[in-house]
């Protein structure tokens, strides 16, 4: 499958949990009627017949390395490595989650056959059509924002905008994988310090699920382009905040099984605490 509009949306699959999310994710940008290119980059931690159904609802399937870091790059950004320097405190990240493995969405400054791209993790759903972002400059991203206001300062690259090219892709490497050079939160530490004058989107481009509960005032369906499931996520079977974000989860289920999919506008909004 290929195109001459020059605008693809990517993700990022790693291992079959991560199929399942963009099954979600790729039948729910299917249904806002964008025109532009689905390309989902896979490494080699997915089978063929995990990826299939993606094809099936017409993704562009390209393979995708793992980025040639240094033995003393990957060591330190080692899930145990990195997780024991630079904990998650706020929520828990799920047991397939490999830290190294979040580099390799750098791999979408290769598609040079794009003149455009808006990557989206593959733990999100697109509520609404968003072809807007396509017009966005390199780098736009939404801030990091689930618990406090005060995080607007930090991106998070769960949802971003990008200028696929092979000069810039050679300079992330070079400057990647420095002598030392430890990034705490992988891809999204990084794409912060090489795009240090980011440009910000609203949150409602990338609604993190904590909002939900810990900043229910900010949560508007109506608004909401991209919900991004970020920490626990919804095919986990009882995890710790599942009560808390059924809703949610029931959303996620049905865009992946492409039955009972809501209005959007009709959901109910969180209850504002007094």
């Amino acid at each position: 499958m290929s195109s001459n509009r020059g605008h693809a949306y990517v993700t990022l699959v790693t291992n079959r949990d991560y199929a399942m999310g963009a099954l979600a994710l790729v039948r729910s940008l299917r249904l806002t009627g964008t025109e532009a290119d689905i390309v989902v980059l896979h490494t080699g931690g997915v089978a063929k017949a995990d990826l299939a159904p993606l094809t099936a609802l017409g993704a562009r399937l390209i393979g995708a390395e793992l980025l040639p870091t240094s033995e003393a790059f990957n060591e330190r950004h080692a899930r145990a490595k990195l997780h024991g320097a630079a904990p998650f405190t706020k929520g828990n990240k799920p047991a397939f989650h490999t830290p190294l493995d979040n580099f390799a969405k750098l791999r979408l400054w290769q598609l040079t056959e794009y003149e455009k791209c808006v990557f989206i993790d593959a733990d999100a759903l697109v509520l609404k059509n968003i072809d807007r972002l396509f017009g966005y400059p390199e780098f736009s991203a939404a801030p990091n924002v689930y618990e406090t206001l005060g995080d607007f300062h930090r991106l998070n690259s769960g949802v971003f905008t990008a200028k696929p090219c092979r000069e810039t892709f050679t300079a992330m490497l070079e400057k990647l994988d420095r002598p030392e050079a430890f990034w705490k939160r992988t891809d999204q530490s990084f794409l912060q310090e090489f795009f240090p004058d980011w440009h910000g989107l609203p949150v409602f481009f990338n609604m993190l699920q904590y909002v939900w509960f810990n900043l229910p005032d900010l949560w508007d369906w109506k608004s909401i382009s991209v919900l991004h499931y970020q920490y626990e996520k919804p095919w986990e079977q009882g995890h710790p905040k599942a009560d808390k974000l059924q809703l949610l989860i029931d959303l996620w289920h049905a865009y992946h099984s492409g039955e009972g999919i809501p209005d959007i506008a009709g959901l109910p909004n969180p209850v504002q605490r007094g």
